[in-house]
Parts: structure tokens; C-alpha cells; sequence
């Protein structure tokens, strides 16, 4: 009952700010930013209080394989934020960006890519990648590596890779030349087009099945602190504490 009298509540106050909240009721809680946009924070807290939630935060990004600033993203945010707080995020890699789909005369879909062919072709090993690999603690090293290397085409830093993480590549490369491959990468590009917004760049990411521009600015800026403020449990990664240290440090400083 208590959980209920706390929703209605988020419902009833959200109500009178619906100009500016322009997003379901079921998301208005998703994160701080959300919260804080439908003028419903404290009612949140106190939702969260009351159910014992602690969801892990989930966390999707649409990318594509050679774009300059989505391998900046990985370098910058995305690696380091998971290896340190991975244990609270549900982690969903988008391979597709960009790209344009269509069917030739096979029935099979043919991808044109923002930066070429060699953009496609790592676009389907990637994704191929996920469904091989199956687990994100075994894809999410060998596509993070393959994006931070920042020669040679996405092929090639496969290889690279592969070789390093002691993962069989071929069986990747035979998915990402089949029909097979090209029905996986046709429902990257079905996630991707199914936007609410639709993208308009990439990275894009989108918390707890949210994007707004300010959720965008600051996991660009900085990921972990984002993923630790949205993260609901009580128990928090030591990651999330230090950086919670760090910020009312440098407050008092």
C-alpha cells in the first residue's frame, strides 16, 4: 500500500509540470536529471525507500565502429566507468550508429555506413562480437579494444585484439559475413531507428531507457558519476564513494 500511495503521489505532482516533463510516468524516476525535470525528487526518493529497489542502472549505447567520437567515448568514459562500477550497470552495445538499411534483390539487407565500407564491416564484427561471445564480461573487453585502438581498420584491430584477449576470431569473422551477421546487424538498425527521440548523433546514450540532452552532457562528461548518482542501492561500489569523497572535498576546498 505504501508503495502505491508513493506513486500516486509522483503521478499527482508530476501532473501540474507535464509541460516540461514530456515523458511517461513510469520514467520519471529513471535517474536525478529526469527527477529533477518532473519536479518529482523527493517523491522518488522516498519511492525508492519504500520498494527496496536497486535496479542496476541500465545503460545503452548507440555507436558505430570508426566514429572518432564514439571511440572517445570508450576511451574516455565508458572503459574505465565499467571496469570500476560495472557490478550496477546493465550494459546494452548498439554496433550501428549512422547507417543506412536496405534490401537488395537476395532478400538480404544491405548497410551503407557514415564512414565507409570499412565502418560497416566493424560494425557486423561487433555485433557478431555480442552474439558469439554472449557474455558482456567477454564482448565488452574485445569491442572496448578493438574502439581504442585508434589505427588501422576495425578489422584489423579484431585481429589485434583476438590475439591479446586469447579469443577464437574466426568464428566471429564467419558470423560477420553470413546471413546470420546480416540479420543480427538488421536488428541493431531496428533498436537504433526505434529511438523515442531519434538520434541525431552519435554516441547517444540512454539511461534506464531514457536520453535527454542534459543525460547526454554528463556521461560525456563524466560516466561514473553519473552511473553512481543514479544507482539507488545503499550499498555502493567503493568507486562510487571515493568520488563521492572527492566531490565534498573539493566543496569544502
Amino acid at each position: 500500500m505504501l508503495k502505491l500511495a508513493v506513486y500516486f503521489s509522483i503521478v499527482a505532482l508530476a501532473a501540474s509540470s507535464a509541460r516540461k516533463c514530456n515523458l511517461p510516468p513510469e520514467f520519471w524516476c529513471s535517474s536525478e536529471e529526469v527527477a529533477t525535470l518532473c519536479q518529482v525528487t523527493e517523491q522518488c526518493h522516498h519511492y525508492y525507500q519504500s520498494t527496496g529497489k536497486a535496479d542496476k542502472v541500465k545503460l545503452t549505447l548507440y555507436f558505430e565502429s570508426m566514429c572518432p567520437d564514439c571511440k572517445n567515448f570508450f576511451r574516455n568514459q565508458l572503459t574505465k566507468t565499467y571496469n570500476a562500477i560495472g557490478e550496477i550497470m546493465d550494459l546494452t552495445l548498439v554496433p550501428y550508429g549512422n547507417a543506412r538499411e536496405k534490401k537488395d534483390e537476395t532478400g538480404q539487407w544491405s548497410f551503407t555506413c557514415q564512414h565507409g565500407e570499412d565502418e560497416c564491416v566493424g560494425n557486423l564484427i561487433e555485433t557478431c562480437a555480442i552474439h558469439i561471445l554472449k557474455n558482456i564480461t567477454s564482448y565488452f573487453p574485445f569491442i572496448s579494444c578493438i574502439e581504442h585502438d585508434q589505427f588501422g581498420t576495425p578489422k584489423f584491430s579484431a585481429n589485434k585484439c583476438a590475439k591479446s584477449q586469447g579469443i577464437d576470431l574466426k568464428p566471429i569473422l564467419d558470423c560477420s559475413t553470413s546471413q546470420l551477421g546480416n540479420s543480427l546487424e538488421h536488428e541493431m538498425a531496428l533498436k537504433t531507428n526505434a529511438l523515442n527521440p531519434p538520434h541525431k548523433y552519435v554516441p547517444w546514450v540512454t539511461l534506464n531507457g531514457v536520453h535527454t540532452e542534459d543525460i547526454e552532457k554528463n556521461a560525456e562528461a563524466d560516466l561514473t558519476k553519473l552511473i553512481c548518482d543514479t544507482y539507488k542501492g545503499s550499498s555502493k561500489p567503493a568507486a562510487c564513494n571515493k568520488m563521492s569523497d572527492f566531490h565534498h572535498s573539493w566543496r569544502e576546498f
